[in-house]
C-alpha cells in the first residue's frame, strides 16, 4: 500500500452528533512521551516531533481529535500540543475530550471527580485547548455504579453551552441506557478489537442500533493496553498481513472499521510513518474469508 497518498477520507464518514467525521481519528494518548503512557516520570516525546504529527495527521484528512487532560508526561500536555499546532482549529476538525479521571502534576492518579468537581475538569480541558466550548466530552467510567449523577451533571454543562454533545467511556450496557434517559449520548468509547468479549460485542451492536458512534481503544494493542502493541501478534492477524504485505496493526485497524459503519477508529502514535500507516488502513477492504480468519483468532 502507498500509504503516503491515503488520507482518512478512504475510511468514510460518520454523524458525531451534528459533525461528519471521518471514521480514522486519531488518539493523543501516546503522543506526550515515549513507552508506557499515563504513568508518572514518562520520557517525553520530542515537542517538535509531536507538533508535526498533529499537523500531518490533519493534512492526511483527519479531523477527529481524541484527547484529555489527563494525557500528559512530565513537560508535555497532549491538549497544549493540540492547541500549539493546530489553532486556530479548522472548522471541520472535531475534538474529543474525556472526563471522570484526573492526575496531579506528579502524574500519580487521582480518585474520579465528583459530580461537583466535573464542571472543574471542563474548565481545565477549555483552558489548555483555547477553546470556549468543546465538541464532544465524554464521561469515563470505572466500575459498574450508577452514572446518572455524573452524567447528569455534563448534561447541566452542555445546556450551559460549555459542552456540544456528550458520550461515555469505558461503560457497561446498563450505563448506556441511564445515560440516555438523561441526555442524548453521541459516541461510546470502549476497549474493543480482535478477540473482543461477548459483553463488548453486545455494546458494539448496540451503538448500531441507537445510531451511536461506537469508537474502540486499544483495538491494535488489545491487551497490552497503555504499554503498546504486542511484539508478537497472533498467528492469524500475521497470516493476513503478510498476505496482504501490511503491517499487523493495519490488518486490526481495518478488521475494527468492518465491523459496522458506525464505527470509528482513533488510533494514537508520535511516529510519523505509524501515522500514515494508520490512516491507509482505512482503505483496506478485507475479503469474507480474511474476516473469517481473523475472527477464529
Amino acid at each position: 500500500m502507498t500509504s503516503q497518498t491515503i488520507t482518512a477520507a478512504a475510511s468514510g464518514t460518520w454523524e458525531l452528533g451534528d459533525r461528519t467525521v471521518n471514521r480514522i481519528g486519531f488518539g493523543a494518548m501516546r503522543l506526550t512521551q515515549h513507552g508506557e503512557a499515563l504513568v508518572p516520570g514518562a520520557v517525553p516525546r520530542d515537542r517538535d516531533q509531536a507538533v508535526r504529527v498533529l499537523r500531518r495527521a490533519v493534512g492526511l484528512g483527519v479531523n477527529h481529535i481524541d484527547t484529555a487532560a489527563f494525557y500528559f508526561s512530565p513537560t508535555r500536555s497532549a491538549n497544549e500540543l493540540i492547541n500549539h499546532a493546530l489553532a486556530p482549529y479548522p472548522d471541520d476538525l472535531v475534538i474529543v475530550t474525556k472526563v471522570g479521571p484526573g492526575r496531579d502534576p506528579s502524574g500519580d492518579w487521582l480518585p474520579h471527580a465528583t459530580p461537583g468537581q466535573l464542571r472543574g475538569q471542563v474548565e481545565e480541558n477549555l483552558r489548555q485547548l483555547g477553546r470556549d466550548h468543546l465538541d464532544v466530552v465524554n464521561l469515563r467510567v470505572v466500575g459498574t455504579d450508577s452514572v446518572a449523577e455524573r452524567f447528569g451533571a455534563l448534561a447541566e454543562l452542555r445546556d450551559a453551552g460549555l459542552i456540544r454533545h456528550l458520550g461515555l467511556s469505558n461503560i457497561r450496557p446498563h450505563h448506556l441506557a441511564e445515560a440516555r434517559a438523561i441526555a442524548p449520548v453521541v459516541c461510546v468509547q470502549n476497549m474493543y478489537g480482535i478477540g473482543a468479549s461477548p459483553e463488548q460485542e453486545e455494546l458494539l451492536r448496540l451503538c448500531g442500533e441507537q445510531g451511536i458512534a461506537f469508537v474502540p481503544f486499544y483495538s491494535i494493542a488489545g491487551e497490552g493496553r497503555t504499554a503498546g502493541a504486542p511484539a508478537d501478534d497472533g498467528g492469524a492477524v500475521r497470516a493476513v498481513a503478510r498476505a496482504r504485505g501490511v503491517s499487523t496493526a493495519q490488518i486490526r485497524l481495518a478488521w475494527t472499521l468492518h465491523r459496522g459503519p458506525h464505527v470509528l477508529a482513533i488510533p494514537g502514535t508520535g511516529d510519523l510513518d505509524h501515522l500514515a500507516q494508520n490512516v491507509a488502513a482505512g482503505a483496506l477492504r478485507l475479503s469474507d474469508d480474511e474476516l473469517a480468519t481473523l475472527d477464529s483468532h
